[in-house]
């Protein structure tokens, strides 16, 4: 089984391993009903999709009727104006087939002027807080991609009491100097203020050399050992949470990985350096 935390102040204790909702955007029903199992097996207790995540919200809404009291349930908007954000909010709950969730979170908000229109009065924030206190949600929180993310959320944080982040986090990405800087502050200010951590992109190979082969918009890795390794990495900080990767058929192999982790032998910079040369792993994300 894969060890459980407390998922920031929630009071939840999640699974380290999230289940990435945007695996099951391309997905038929045979697909999410295996997928269920694999979850179950491995003691998932925490499902994060969105709005945007094409066919997942419907296909994990089958799950619901017979496991809402099996997950920690969240979900996102892209939406920057409340009517927005309200529309999406209310369709999520639709699809998903229950009443209320556990997470709502603005998606994706990194850029300063989106960022602004998101925050400000008749943003899409007023729909979460409003969700809240209607009951459709118990917590909120924020998301980001790209090299931005950690220095947003630092703002974002400040400016409202969300209850957890979402932020890219891998070797590759950790060494560039701004980068981790930026995530080390949001790291130590988020452990301040017990907020949750968590993070994706950790099997990030580099941009597709070509057209993509999978679900992925960069290419991910593949060997299960390279996996587990990447896997090992992020949870050996302490306090962080690992979303799953887009593909359905890595799944399984993220899951075997976080059942392994020992946080007593925690993958040695060596080997990260050796995986990194061997397999030609670069940053996906290019400064803006």
């Amino acid at each position: 089984m894969i060890e459980k935390i407390a998922f920031g102040r929630t009071g939840h204790h999640s699974t380290r391993v999230i289940f990435g909702g945007f695996a099951l955007s391309n997905a038929d029903e045979y697909q999410a009903d295996r997928t269920l199992e694999i979850l179950l097996s491995y003691g998932i207790n925490h499902i994060d999709t969105a709005r945007d995540y094409g066919k997942s919200e419907e296909l994990i809404g089958r799950w619901m009727r017979r496991h809402r009291a099996d997950f920690f349930l969240a979900t996102k908007t892209s939406a920057r104006t409340y009517r927005g954000a309200r529309e999406d909010i209310l369709r999520s709950l639709t699809l998903l087939k229950v009443e209320n969730v556990d997470l709502l979170q603005l998606h994706n908000l990194v850029d300063p002027k989106e960022w602004e229109q998101a925050l400000a009065p008749g943003g899409a924030l007023e729909a979460l807080v409003e969700a809240k206190e209607q009951g459709l949600t118990r917590f909120l929180g924020i998301t980001g991609h790209g090299l931005m993310a950690p220095h947003m959320h630092r703002q974002s944080i400040g400016r409202f009491p969300f209850d957890s982040v979402l932020v890219p986090y891998n070797w590759v990405l950790m060494q560039i100097p701004s980068y981790a800087k930026d995530f080390l502050a949001l790291y130590e200010e988020c452990r301040r203020k017990n907020i949750a951590i968590q993070t994706i992109k950790a099997l990030a190979r580099r941009l597709w050399p070509g057209p993509p082969a999978g679900n992925t918009w960069y290419e991910p890795l593949q060997d299960q050992e390279d996996i587990t390794r990447a896997v090992h990495w992020v949870l050996a900080k302490p306090g962080l949470f690992l979303n799953s990767v887009g593909d359905l058929d890595l799944l399984p192999k993220v899951l075997q990985a976080a059942a392994t982790f020992d946080p007593e032998k925690p993958p040695r910079e060596e080997e990260m350096m050796e995986m990194v040369r061997r397999l030609g792993m670069e940053p996906i994300f290019s400064p803006s």
